[in-house]
């Protein structure tokens, strides 16, 4: 089973997202914060992949995403935002991609599995 960490600040979007990612036969790890536990989590999770919100208002998301790079710099992290300009913004804060929201889950799949490493 892979295994994905998913920050998100509407507790209803990680929910909604474990669901899904479930359904597709992933082991999801959902946080409603940018938790100062990201590093613990993921050395006891290993996770293939991280997915962390990205307000353009409030860039909570980027402090975890650098020290998450600083770490493990080949993991995945992916932004997910409803700024209209985030394929502009993404990869000029150390994201690997994003997820636009709102997203249907055929996107959000094909794009985690862009990011996803085969084994």
């Amino acid at each position: 089973m892979e295994t994905i960490i998913v920050q998100e600040t509407d507790a209803a979007i990680p929910d909604m997202l474990t669901v899904a990612l479930q359904m597709e036969n992933f082991e999801v790890f959902a946080l409603t914060v940018a938790d100062g536990n990201f590093l613990d989590l993921i050395r006891k999770a290993r996770p293939l992949v991280i997915v962390l919100n990205y307000e353009f208002t409030d860039h909570t998301c980027i402090r975890p995403c650098h020290r998450i790079k600083e770490k493990y710099p080949y993991l995945p992290v992916l932004a997910l935002s409803c700024n209209h300009n985030i394929n502009q913004e993404y990869n000029k804060y150390g994201f690997d991609g994003y997820i636009e929201k709102p997203f249907d889950l055929e996107l959000l799949y094909r794009v985690l599995r862009e990011h996803i490493p085969e084994q």
